[in-house]
Formats: C-alpha cells, sequence, structure tokens
C-alpha cells in the first residue's frame, strides 16, 4: 500500500510539473500535438526511472560509502545526461519521425529541471532503492500525464474561437494554470 500511496503521490498529488512547476520548458514546448507529447512523456519517463535507479545506486553506494555527498548533483547531471544521449540514440535509430517531432526537445530532457529534481527528492525523502524506482516511475508517469492533458487542450484550442489576445502564449499560460489547480485539488487527500 506504501508504495502504491508513493507512486499516486508523485504522479498525481505532487505532479512535477503542476505541482513543484519542474520541466516546464518540454511541457509548454512539446504539447501542440498529443502523439508527440505522449512519446516525450514516455522518453521523459524511462529517463526518470532509469535515472532514478542509478541516482540512487550512485549516491549510496559511492558517495555516501566514500563520504562525497557533496559531489551529487554533478553526479547526478552526469547520470542524466549520459541516460539522455542513450535514449536520443534509440528514438533516432527506431523512430526518425518521431526524433523529428521532438526536435530540440528531446536533447532538453538533459536540462529537464525536473529530472533532477527527482534525483535529489530521492534523496532528500530517504527512500530505499524500492521507493525510489516507484518515485521515479510516478513522477515519470505524472509528466506524461499533464502533457498529454495539456495536448489533448491545446489540439482543442486549433479549433476554438480564442480571442485574438488569448491567442497561442497566453491561452497556453491560462490553461496551465488552471490545470495546476485542478491538481492541487488531489493536495488534500495524501501527502508526502
Amino acid at each position: 500500500m506504501e508504495l502504491f500511496l508513493i507512486f499516486f503521490s508523485s504522479a498525481v498529488v505532487n505532479n512535477f510539473v503542476l505541482s513543484y512547476f519542474l520541466g516546464i520548458c518540454p511541457f509548454i514546448g512539446v504539447s501542440n500535438k498529443i502523439s508527440s507529447a505522449f512519446s516525450m512523456g514516455l522518453a521523459t519517463t524511462f529517463v526518470m526511472t532509469i535515472a532514478s535507479i542509478v541516482t540512487w545506486l550512485i549516491y549510496h553506494l559511492i558517495l555516501v560509502e566514500f563520504q562525497l555527498e557533496f559531489l551529487q548533483y554533478v553526479s547526478f547531471i552526469l547520470v542524466i545526461a549520459s541516460l539522455v544521449q542513450f535514449v536520443e540514440m534509440v528514438i533516432k535509430k527506431i523512430s526518425q519521425p518521431l526524433y523529428r517531432a521532438l526536435g530540440i526537445f528531446l536533447p532538453l530532457i538533459t536540462t529537464n529541471c525536473a529530472i533532477l529534481g527527482l534525483a535529489l527528492f530521492i534523496v532528500l525523502k530517504e527512500y530505499n532503492f524500492i521507493e525510489g524506482i516507484i518515485y521515479g516511475l510516478g513522477a515519470g508517469v505524472g509528466f506524461t500525464l499533464a502533457i498529454t492533458i495539456m495536448a489533448g487542450i491545446r489540439e482543442e484550442l486549433d479549433i476554438a474561437d480564442v480571442p485574438k489576445p488569448f491567442q497561442g502564449a497566453p491561452i497556453t499560460l491560462i490553461i496551465a494554470g488552471i490545470l495546476a489547480l485542478a491538481f492541487m485539488g488531489f493536495s488534500g487527500m495524501i501527502s508526502g
């Protein structure tokens, strides 16, 4: 039950995009089409899950063991950059259209503060190995959920009669704010 609460909390209650406001760049930049948004969400989920495993191992088996905790930022950034390069190579090899659709936002996963935040939160919340994996998976699922919902709304806005002053970025930011408010409704359910 505790693992489910960690998953649900990271995916919905404490959604990285809509609660912590981490990962806003790809959230706004890649949420034009549902297909590319979902693919970006899956890529980010993969990186977040693998990053949670690798960073937990590095932190607990190397940094803590040798009293090098002060190197956690550098270590985590190197791990994240390596994982993103791996994902980019795989997507380029498997699907050229998806690779072109994600464009510059795929390498930007490296600088996605949600992934670094995830690694730091796992240490801060003192999760064990399994809890860290579940937290990473939940955070990735939450990112995918948020970006896919945003893409669906933005696709509908393409055919809606939006007043001229609100077209483009203004309506996108208003929708993001409304989504954040909607997700805040879950905050009374679980804390963590």
